[in-house]
């Protein structure tokens, strides 16, 4: 993944990060709540040796400060816990007591500081100069020499176990952001997995990735389509219908030095709004100018007539059982002059119909009459008939729902047409939600998720 990809992910996941980010928060807050507050209190002690001259004295303040790291070892043994808890007058678990005390050599002195952490101050200072205390007299007795009257090493208190009422755990503000920054780099983290392992297509970059062909057009969704499908009956400057437009300039773009009339329109799996497409890109190129044709050929399903607001019983599959000709069999959308030869009477052989010669001279009589006839055909990965019909048309092309067809899918219906030397012009992404995605054409819609179309 590049820089962009993963501020695409940023982006289309921020509401997910934001959600983690603040349940990290709210745990760190919930844990911090929970904990029973910690004092601490601190005494000092200092290292010295009884010499009598200089030398002896530098010889002794090294000897001091080697000897203060073995005291701070000697601040966790149960003999000193032992003292601690008979000179304080506490009832408390010797092992307990052990594990609250800590003492740090303070570095280049012989300086060595005793901390004392418990539920209450006061305590957490009683304890903290007993410590003090007992450690002192603990090493008098341990560097006193067999027979001597005096040690010649001596740890003195030179600060007194203090009094903090300021507790030192739990601490609201470092657990909150440190909350705060988990949450966030889950949150990050668990955006782009999501990412990785999503294969949903949603952006020109996720189609190039699988076929070597260019995105003709962004479709952005619009929650009015399911009741008013039709470019014609929303307003011209709606985006919906310059979408279609810019599809439609697209199109006549594709290899200007050939001439393409016959385009096949499909899509990987149902739903992903092929025949919406084919109707409303049918009704743009017809608008512009171009005499145009619309074929119903998905006869296991066909919804282009009923999009259209057509009587749909009479169509291709009369004219290729050869009970009319094609010319009788046409309707014309009046408010758009569109030409729509309907599906017909759902057959019981629809693959067998859709490749017969009688389909073949179907489209080339289409051909030679029409600048461009779109042709609504079946998803190419349930059924074969959009292969078939797509390797006698001029091209093809596939419809990718944004959000939902996948680059398995894509590839999967790429080589279905591939394997029939299908001329793949173009591929179209319908159905395109949110503003922040840049498609290649500027164009984004807020709104939310549709119900499928066909």
């Amino acid at each position: 993944m590049e820089l962009r990809d993963y501020l695409r992910v940023l982006r289309h996941r921020w509401v997910s990060i934001a959600i983690i980010t603040a349940i990290g928060a709210l745990v760190a807050l919930g844990a911090t709540a929970l904990q029973a507050p910690r004092y601490a209190s601190t005494a000092s002690l200092f290292v010295t040796t009884s010499q009598a001259d200089e030398a002896q004295l530098l010889q002794g303040g090294q000897f001091s400060a080697q000897r203060v790291k073995s005291y701070a070892e000697l601040i966790s043994s149960r003999e000193l816990a032992q003292r601690v808890a008979a000179d304080a007058g506490v009832d408390v678990d010797i092992a307990s007591l052990s594990q609250s005390v800590s003492a740090r050599a303070v570095l280049d002195t012989v300086n060595l500081e005793i901390t004392v952490t418990h539920s209450d101050a006061h305590e957490a200072q009683l304890l903290a100069q007993s410590y003090a205390e007992q450690l002192s007299e603990l090493v008098s007795e341990l560097e006193r020499p067999a027979g001597a009257r005096e040690a010649p090493v001596k740890a003195s208190i030179v600060d007194t176990a203090s009094l903090d009422t300021d507790p030192v755990n739990p601490k609201p503000k470092q657990n909150i952001a440190l909350g705060i920054v988990a949450g966030l780099l889950l949150g990050v983290g668990i955006a782009i997995l999501r990412s990785v392992f999503d294969t949903r297509v949603r952006s020109a970059d996720d189609i190039a990735a699988v076929i070597d062909r260019p995105v003709l057009g962004v479709i952005g969704f619009d929650p009015q389509s399911q009741s008013v499908p039709l470019v014609t009956d929303i307003p011209s400057h709606a985006p919906r219908a310059e979408a279609f437009r810019v599809l439609r300039t697209n199109l006549q773009f594709v290899d200007v030095d050939k001439q393409r009339r016959v385009f096949v329109i499909t899509s990987a799996v149902p739903g992903e709004g092929k025949t919406s497409t084919a109707v409303n890109l049918a009704i743009s190129l017809a608008q512009g100018g171009s005499k145009t044709l619309l074929v119903e050929a998905d006869l296991r399903r066909p919804r282009a007539a009923q999009k259209l607001g057509l009587d749909g019983s009479i169509g291709v599959t009369t004219v290729l059982v050869g009970s009319i000709g094609w010319q009788d069999a046409l309707i014309n959308h009046a408010s758009s002059g569109l030409d729509l030869l309907a599906a017909g009477a759902i057959p019981p052989n629809p693959a067998e119909l859709i490749q017969s010669r009688a389909m073949g001279d179907l489209l080339e009589s289409l051909r030679a009459q029409y600048d461009v006839v779109i042709v609504d055909a079946p998803p190419l990965l349930p059924v074969a008939d959009a292969a078939l019909l797509a390797a006698s048309a001029d091209g093809a092309i596939l419809v990718a729902r944004h959000g939902r067809t996948t680059r398995d899918q894509l590839s999967h219906a790429w080589e279905r047409l591939d394997a029939v030397d299908a001329k793949v012009v173009g591929v179209v992404l319908n159905m395109v939600k949110g503003t922040s995605e840049k498609h290649g054409y500027g164009y984004g819609y807020g709104y939310a998720p549709s119900e499928s179309e066909s």
